[in-house]
């Protein structure tokens, strides 16, 4: 029996699922696979093919899903991929007990209309049928969509094999597609199955505040996150002019690379916002009256085809810029306190820029490879802070062997990592595109529009065709983590790699307490949609 075809049914499988507060990291991350894993075990189709559903462990105890409908004698498989968890709900405030349940949430934000911001209120006054609540646009209704072809696959609408692969840690580290590659490779080598393409239910986005258009996509813009590590020289605030402060030399790299448009890329129409820093502190752990000697400083960058070498020769540019900056600053203040100060002696000073392996380097020949390990064994042994706080214990533990050379800079990456990943001039996907577009205008009188980079970032990074040429070594050789607690699979990524495409529902404010969901076009179009694009992804022949 089908459960999941109409609007309605599909509006409540979605409240289904965004009740579970499957928050990254959380209990009901994990409670969530279990209740999709027990829900479809109680399909017929499993019932008779229980070796098809399965549930894979991440290394960390959390687990993603696998579902796999198979058609008699077809090898021609397309995976559907999504993912069930959802960032936090600080953001909602006074509702925050309602971000999970989404029809309260929604009657309740109706009665508010008048409180609400000004391009909400528009939505709710215009056409259309909207539902508040954490996940219900990224992306459990995507995820429920899929459910809905799982099942049309479980009545045999399709000549070919559907793969649906729902995953956590998506709006993290995205460990849970990272584990799932080598579980692709295997399903793949065990039921000689061909992956045609990849289809993704991530949500179209908007542009713009108020656009208005639809889009689908056949890529996903890439992310680096690159980390600094200023280490100065400590020193009392009595005598300022005798070390560096760590401070002072974060807030100079800030000014240098926040909002650089030296890092803007532009493909076609789609243009990078240039990077933003996303963490910046001392590591100061306490109060005294001796300055910072360390502090780190955290930059989103996005990129389309730039290779990694150049944004890594970007970073380095502007790091040595800053470097520069200080020196001359620190000049300009010791002669002016000088004028003051007969007796006062100016000192001497060079600011050294390192990338993460440099140092290593450094460390290594100055006290040996096994006591660099040795120090870097005891830190992982004790280890308890997320991936960006080790990454920067690690460099600021290199930095303090290496305090000769202070002061410094030092440039390193933090998981995650997204590469730039593009199907856009394969004939294939770009056939398959221009299809669907004729679909949805003759059908619908929607002028879905096609977009080379999903904006949003996307597990499609780590399964899809690499947008730029180049290696990856200038960023996995800079990488503390590399090898220690995370590793980037290259080798099966470029094994697994296929087509990809995205076609994903309308929605509005991803992240934000406003997040919502359009279910006419979610839940009364987009599925007959997402049926032709598979349709058509199994009938084109490359």
């Amino acid at each position: 029996m089908q459960e999941w075809q109409t609007k309605e049914q599909l509006t409540d499988l979605l409240c289904s699922l965004v009740r579970y507060p499957s928050i990254s990291g959380s209990e009901d991350e994990l409670a969530l696979a279990e209740y999709l894993f027990y829900t479809l075990r109680q399909k017929e189709y499993f019932k008779n093919n229980p070796d098809l559903l399965s549930l894979h462990p991440l290394k960390d105890g959390r687990q993603l899903l696998t579902a796999l409908v198979k058609q008699q004698e077809e090898t021609d498989t397309v995976i559907l991929l999504s993912h069930f968890d959802v960032v936090g709900i600080d953001d909602y405030g006074s509702l925050k007990n309602l971000a999970f349940h989404p029809q309260e949430l929604t009657a309740e934000l109706v009665k508010r209309k008048a409180e609400l911001p000004g391009l909400v209120q528009q939505d709710l006054e215009t056409a259309g049928e909207w539902i508040f609540g954490r996940g219900t646009m990224d992306m459990k209704s995507g995820l429920a969509v899929h459910l809905s072809m799982l099942e049309k696959a479980i009545a045999g609408e399709f000549d070919g094999n559907i793969l649906l692969l729902t995953v956590p840690d998506e709006e993290v580290n995205s460990l849970g597609m990272i584990t799932a590659l080598p579980v692709l490779k295997r399903l793949r080598d065990e039921h000689g199955l061909r992956y045609r393409a990849c289809l993704n239910g991530e949500p179209m986005f908007s542009k713009y505040p108020g656009d208005k258009n639809y889009y689908m996509y056949t890529g996903s813009i890439g992310k680096v996150l690159p980390g600094f590590l200023c280490y100065g020289k400590e020193t009392h605030v009595g005598e300022p002019f005798a070390g560096l402060n760590a401070n002072l030399m974060i807030s100079f790299l800030s000014e240098e690379l926040e909002l650089n448009e030296s890092f803007v890329e532009k493909v076609g129409e789609e243009i990078t916002p240039p990077p933003v820093s996303l963490m910046q502190r001392d590591l100061k752990e306490e109060y005294s009256v001796q300055t910072p000697v360390s502090a780190v400083s955290m930059y989103n960058v996005h990129y389309l085809k730039q290779s990694i070498e150049t944004i890594n020769e970007k970073l380095y540019k502007a790091a040595r810029k800053a470097a520069s900056a200080i020196e001359s600053h620190y000049d300009e203040k010791v002669d002016k306190y000088s004028r003051m100060a007969a007796d006062f002696i100016k000192p001497e000073f060079h600011v050294n820029v390192f990338h993460y392996e440099e140092l290593y380097s450094l460390a290594v020949a100055q006290f040996g490879r096994e006591e660099v390990e040795r120090r870097q064994n005891l830190l992982i042994k004790k280890r308890d802070s997320g991936d960006r706080d080790f990454s920067t214990l690690l460099v600021q533990e290199l930095a303090a062997l290496c305090k000769d050379y202070a002061p410094m800079i030092v440039l390193f990456y933090s998981p995650p990592f997204y590469p730039a990943v593009t199907s856009h001039h394969d004939d294939y996907i770009a056939n398959t595109a221009e299809t669907v577009r004729d679909y949805v205008r003759n059908n619908y009188g929607i002028p879905l529009q096609t977009v080379e980079y999903f904006p949003g970032l996307s597990d499609l990074s780590y399964i899809g065709p690499v947008a730029s040429d180049g290696s990856l070594s200038p960023l996995t050789e800079n990488m503390p983590l590399q090898n220690k607690g995370f590793v980037l699979p290259e080798d099966v990524m470029e094994q697994i790699t296929m087509p990809i495409l995205n076609v994903g529902p309308l929605g509005k404010d991803p992240h934000q307490w406003t997040e919502r969901l359009e279910l006419t076009y979610s839940f009364g179009f987009l599925p007959e949609i997402v049926k032709f694009t598979i349709e058509s992804l199994l009938q084109s022949k490359e």
